[in-house]
């Protein structure tokens, strides 16, 4: 299993689970952020990090959010690797635990 980065982040992009993944599978969008299926080590880390819990094991996904599964692989090999904790976006508290975010997902960096 891997871990996945779900809808929750979008707009906000906290980055605290970025800081403590030891082998850098974070890929950092406009506004969102993905975790690499291929290189996640599934240490589950990154999950209690998150500020917004928009982290999860891909087994354990809330229903509705089963499409950042292919979002997070997809993104993942165009995006660019984070490896630094960054200050979220300056909305992010505004856009937390709004629902249908997903219209709001840059995918071009």
């Amino acid at each position: 299993m891997t871990f996945v980065v779900t809808e929750d982040c979008i707009l906000c992009k906290h980055t605290d689970c970025v800081e403590v993944c030891p082998v850098d599978c974070f890929y950092e969008g406009p506004n969102f952020l993905v975790i690499d299926p291929d290189e996640c080590i599934d240490c589950a880390l990154c999950e209690p990090e998150c500020p917004i819990d928009a982290i999860f094991e891909e087994d354990d996904l809330p229903d509705g959010q089963e499409k950042f599964i292919a979002i997070n692989a997809e993104l993942a090999q165009k995006w660019e690797n984070i490896t630094e904790l960054k200050p979220p976006l300056p909305d992010a508290e505004k856009w937390k635990g709004v629902a249908n975010k997903i219209e709001h997902l840059q995918r071009d960096s």
